[in-house]
């Protein structure tokens, strides 16, 4: 396949311009990957990618420095879609259990959208490497701003909204591969279990803080970065 006269750097220097064209290719390269993944399965190879995105392999590697550093692209991008679709319903005027079940609900139509590439990401395919590494970071790091604030608005203790955070991305991660993996149970009826689980722990926060239910059944005021659901 002849060299892809797209991704040639500028002969005039023009940095600027070919790190925006740069990182336009390497997301449209990423989208590619996706499909690949969603249509080959976790062992999708460098080779069906390429062809995905009807390209050379050499190009690809123009773009990416190898498979682990695609595959932590690609666990990027399925943080910024969690996101975006996890955020809007968490920041609503919803009381707290609509808004948990709601949201783990948009947590699980990403999962059943893309299971392939959930797979890939959580086996961790390429070997001493974690594709979910900074994504895992960044969603955390976002609910714990979520909780972190809506605690301190209720006046209570918010030192441990960071591991909770953690905790709820471990307990989806986990959850979300068995029912990838199994499928022994409906959606819906995941979904149901998962956000008694969580909401039953908020409610044991409430109870140990003294703090009445009807109080966090308001909307959280937290900065407009996170409202726009980038993994940060």
């Amino acid at each position: 396949m002849p060299p892809d006269v797209k991704d040639q750097p500028p002969a005039d220097g023009r940095s600027t311009r070919w790190d925006d064209h740069r990182e336009q290719r390497r997301a449209e390269l990423v989208t590619a990957a996706v499909a690949a993944i969603d249509r080959h399965g976790p062992e999708a190879s460098i080779a069906d990618i390429a062809a995905e995105a009807a390209v050379s392999r050499p190009v690809l590697y123009r773009y990416f420095d190898d498979k682990a550093e695609l595959h932590a692209a690609v666990g990027q991008w399925g943080a910024t879609l969690v996101l975006d679709r996890l955020m809007p319903v968490l920041l609503t005027d919803e009381p707290i259990r609509a808004r948990v079940e709601a949201g783990v609900a948009a947590y699980l139509s990403v999962l059943e959208e893309h299971p392939q590439v959930f797979l890939l990401l959580v086996r961790h395919q390429v070997t001493g490497s974690d594709p979910l590494a900074d994504g895992k970071a960044g969603i955390a790091s976002t609910i714990a701003r979520v909780l972190g604030d809506t605690l301190r608005e209720l006046g209570v203790d918010a030192a441990g909204a960071e591991p909770w955070a953690h905790g709820l991305v471990g307990l989806g991660l986990s959850t979300g591969e068995w029912w990838v993996e199994r499928q022994t149970m409906s959606r819906n009826a995941v979904a149901r279990y998962l956000s008694e689980f969580v909401w039953h722990a908020f409610e044991g926060i409430a109870a140990e803080y003294g703090v009445p239910l009807s109080d966090l059944d308001r909307p959280t005021s937290v900065p407009s970065d996170i409202t726009k659901g980038r993994a940060r």
